[in-house]
């Protein structure tokens, strides 16, 4: 079957599944953005600031960005800080692309 006209393979529509099913959340896209703009780590006190939500909402909305690799922890202590993993987050146009079947750029974007 051609690739182009074809399905994706399993894997990789399993792999791009999860990346969408994790933007399927309001919070989870406020949080997205607000890492992303903010290009710094955050600790969960501001990000739950930020986007008016409890501690643990925020918390379990990070695990499943953590789990797509779209957002990275870094343990500073007692403290955990997020930041944005911008070599995923530029897959994830590529992935739609891919999907919707568009031409994908030339040059592929960092693997994740």
């Amino acid at each position: 079957m051609n690739m182009e006209s074809g399905p994706l393979d399993r894997a990789t529509a399993a792999e791009y599944a999860s990346w969408f099913k994790a933007l399927a959340d309001a919070t989870r896209i406020q949080i997205v953005t607000l890492l992303a703009r903010a290009r710094t780590p955050m600790a969960v006190k501001d990000i739950v600031d930020a986007v008016e939500v409890g501690q643990s909402t925020v918390s379990a909305h990070l695990k499943v960005l953590a789990e797509v690799r779209f957002v990275l922890v870094e343990h500073r202590g007692t403290t955990s800080l997020y930041r944005i993993n911008d070599a995923c987050v530029a897959c994830f146009p590529t992935a739609a692309d891919v999907v919707m079947g568009r031409p994908v750029p030339d040059t592929p974007p960092p693997s994740c």
